[in-house]
């Protein structure tokens, strides 16, 4: 069977003189092209899908992005790119067409949205239970070929049916965003946030927004700080946010004290600017990914008031059935966050090779690779 995928190449040469560089260290010059693959045969614990929507994430555009001065990529997340190249995406939607042999939980026909962490289970991390910490973890879209395609396989034990949701259009749109909100829910989760917490969150993307969604309605803060560079995204997140802020208001004319930080954005200098406002057992959460070195220089204040700087990965250990929940029973609508609609995998490869825009005017973009014309979020 043939399937047309979105493919990065990218030229393999680590910087001398690192002795574990990260992807941003290792692969340069990224290409995005559109291919026809054949897929292989289906594994036995693997299932086939159509694809019907799948997410942009700021991983694959940093995946795509080269910084100008060194042409190596920007993405610090672990990925491996071979010779082959990696079809990337990592959130989404689609319809079952084939099962493998031993496959039970799911069966052709079904709509399943996917995880995208694939776990060894026998790690001493995940027999712990901290799937998001496995040791021999593969990324689905950067270590493993990922969801922009037609039709991909995938390892089973990333699905969760969601035929029920996917009856209509913002229940499709809204379980191809469960992977990105499940990231926020477990940032929420390790910073222990609680009712009347006082709540800051660098970064109004998808993740960030998300946060602000399940600060505010799920985990009961009392007050979300929002702040953001991109008028547009401010915009979208007036909704979930007491205050909003471009990044210097915020530290100009912004609160004086805040209980959780949750740093979103990648820009590690906002960590350093706002530790002196937390409060006593103030909690900070690093989601974003930027290759960017953390430099500290309030330690005394975190020694005093026992401040906690965390960091923050995955969505494994209950967050997915948890988001589904409160997505089945009306708590959240993650659909809001999907700000345009992407035509298809030739429209998001040309995307890709300039994605200024799609950064500056977006939030949430979601590829259509279904046959039904794309509809546009009102």
């Amino acid at each position: 069977m043939k399937t047309r995928v979105v493919v990065i190449h990218a030229d393999n040469d680590p910087v001398t003189g690192i002795v574990r560089p990260g992807p941003n260290q290792i692969y340069k010059n990224p290409r995005i092209l559109l291919e026809t693959r054949t897929l292989a045969a289906l594994r036995p614990d693997e299932v086939r899908v159509k694809m019907l929507y799948a997410g942009v994430c700021g991983t694959d555009i940093h995946l795509a992005t080269a910084h100008p001065d060194t042409g190596y990529i920007r993405c610090s997340a672990p990925a491996q790119i071979s010779a082959e190249g990696r079809v990337i995406g990592h959130e989404g939607i689609g319809r079952v067409l084939e099962v493998g042999s031993h496959v039970r939980h799911v069966q052709p026909g079904a709509c399943v949205t996917f995880e995208s962490i694939i776990v060894c289970h026998y790690c001493d991390e995940c027999r712990r239970g901290d799937f998001n910490q496995c040791r021999h973890a593969l990324l689905l879209g950067l270590q493993k070929d990922g969801l922009f395609g037609d039709i991909v396989d995938v390892p089973s034990m990333l699905t969760h049916d969601v035929s029920d949701m996917a009856r209509n259009e913002k229940g499709r749109r809204a379980a191809a965003c469960v992977e990105p909100a499940s990231v926020a829910y477990v940032a929420c989760q390790n910073m222990q946030l609680k009712a009347g917490d006082v709540v800051a969150i660098f970064g109004a993307g998808p993740i960030g927004l998300f946060a602000a969604m399940l600060s505010k309605v799920i985990f009961g803060a009392a007050r979300v700080y929002v702040i953001e560079p991109v008028l547009f995204r401010r915009k979208l997140a007036e909704k979930w946010s007491d205050e909003i802020y471009d990044v210097d208001d915020f530290f100009d004319c912004g609160p004086s004290s805040v209980d959780v930080v949750i740093e979103a954005s990648g820009n590690m200098n906002n960590i350093n600017r706002v530790v002196r406002r937390l409060k006593a057992n103030g909690r900070v959460a690093i989601l974003g990914r930027s290759g960017e070195p953390l430099l500290l220089d309030a330690i005394d204040h975190m020694i005093t008031n026992a401040i906690s700087i965390m960091g923050s990965r995955g969505h494994l250990g209950g967050a997915f059935t948890k988001i589904l929940t409160l997505c089945r029973n009306g708590l959240i609508s993650l659909d809001e966050a999907v700000t345009s609609i992407i035509n298809g995998p030739e429209e998001v490869c040309n995307i890709l090779h300039s994605p200024g825009k799609l950064l500056e005017e977006n939030c949430k973009a979601l590829v259509n690779f279904g046959s039904e014309q794309p509809e546009h979020p009102e």
